[in-house]
């Protein structure tokens, strides 16, 4: 299961480092050490956490990621959905949650699970992900 540093862990939630650190001294997200001594998110814990931030309609907006691709959501993986040959994977980018149905071979191949770090890029109707 992936686990991301404080830093990584705004990032996906599109705030600064010292809001989420705030959040996890406060105990609004779990925390953990690894073995360099860094405060870690697991992260299914940042997947329940940026769904639940989405909800309260929460974040900086003045601290929001800037990036010159159009059309592109980095976020975290919140749910995916296997059937036997098509798959639904929901991203929660900020505020934004995106559903794209892809086939399950892209989900394997790209090691989609709840907590991993993905990117939704948009193009009219269409949802790509791309495996951050």
């Amino acid at each position: 299961m992936p686990s991301y540093t404080i830093g990584q862990a705004a990032r996906l939630l599109g705030v600064s480092p010292d809001t989420a650190r705030r959040w996890a001294d406060a105990g609004r997200v779990a925390t953990h050490r690894d073995e360099a001594g860094r405060r870690m998110v697991d992260g299914r814990d940042l997947a329940a956490f940026s769904v639940e931030l989405a909800a309260q309609g929460a974040g900086d907006e003045e601290e929001a990621p800037h990036t010159s691709v159009r059309n592109a959501f980095p976020g975290i993986v919140t749910a995916v959905k296997l059937g036997d040959v098509a798959a639904q994977v929901e991203i929660q980018a900020g505020p934004h949650r995106l559903v794209s149905l892809v086939t399950r071979e892209a989900v394997e191949e790209l090691g989609l699970e709840v907590g991993a770090r993905a990117t939704a890029r948009v193009k009219s109707t269409n949802v790509h992900i791309d495996r951050a």
